[in-house]
């Protein structure tokens, strides 16, 4: 599996990166993991716009989900070869009435649906594609999932948005990279069954035997560099934060 990240800020776009979405590829099927604020442009550097074979929705939340809105234009709006096929698009309960909200003005009440197969998450296993797929529920002020993908024996966990769990840390055990979100400091923010802090996601880490820990989901305002090290506080395998454009061969 290769891993590409195309926006790992958290909350809103830092003048680095554009908000959560990842991609991953095996077998030449290209899967996207969330479509937060300013996704859809960074997408394009590291693929076409019709090239994506699926989409995963972790939440609702805009820094997760709203550049669906332009993708819908793209999809729906063709300005060459016609309208697209319906790409299949996995997420919460609801998520074809939100996006229709948030674009406030499509053609019909129906239009989201020409272009995107939606299908409704629940914790259960299935497959997209060459992946073996897991998803679990995890604790956030939304309906929120976590994932993991399999493919030709490893394994790639992204916990979304959360808050500590044990079952996102039995859906990490032993996988092979673990994308493990970390918004708050440590002895700053305790707001529980909202996010991780860096000390948080590296117990998780440890918990889940992970083989290595990416940090990601870190917004603007938050010190990267002080979660990473509270992180390896914890956790004393190979630690790094996303960075936008980082490649990860799994």
């Amino acid at each position: 599996m290769k891993l590409t990240v195309v926006g790992c800020s958290g909350s809103f776009p830092s003048v680095e990166s554009a908000c959560s979405s990842y991609l991953v590829e095996a077998d030449g099927f290209r899967l996207l993991l969330d479509m937060g604020n300013g996704a859809l442009g960074e997408l394009q550097r590291h693929c076409g716009l019709y090239d994506l074979d699926a989409i995963f929705l972790s939440h609702l939340h805009a820094d997760h989900c709203i550049d669906m809105c332009g993708y819908f234009v793209a999809r729906y709006y063709r300005h060459d070869g016609g309208r697209c096929p319906a790409i299949p698009v996995y997420g919460p309960e609801g998520t074809e009435q939100r996006l229709t909200t948030a674009y406030a003005d499509t053609p019909s009440p129906s239009s989201m649906s020409e272009v995107f197969d939606f299908r409704t998450l629940e914790p259960s296993g299935f497959r997209i594609g060459p992946f073996a797929v897991r998803t679990e529920r995890v604790p956030h002020p939304v309906e929120a999932y976590a994932i993991r993908l399999e493919h030709g024996g490893r394994s790639l966990t992204y916990s979304g948005d959360t808050g500590a769990s044990t079952a996102l840390d039995e859906l990490a055990r032993g996988t092979d990279l673990y994308l493990c979100e970390a918004s708050f400091v440590d002895g700053k923010e305790d707001i529980p069954d909202l996010h991780l802090n860096g000390r948080e996601a590296g117990v998780s880490a440890r918990r889940a035997g992970a083989g290595r820990l990416v940090l990601t989901h870190i917004p603007p305002w938050t010190d990267g560099e002080r979660n990473l090290a509270d992180a390896r506080e914890e956790y004393d395998g190979p630690a790094e934060l996303a960075r936008p454009g980082a490649v990860y061969e799994v």
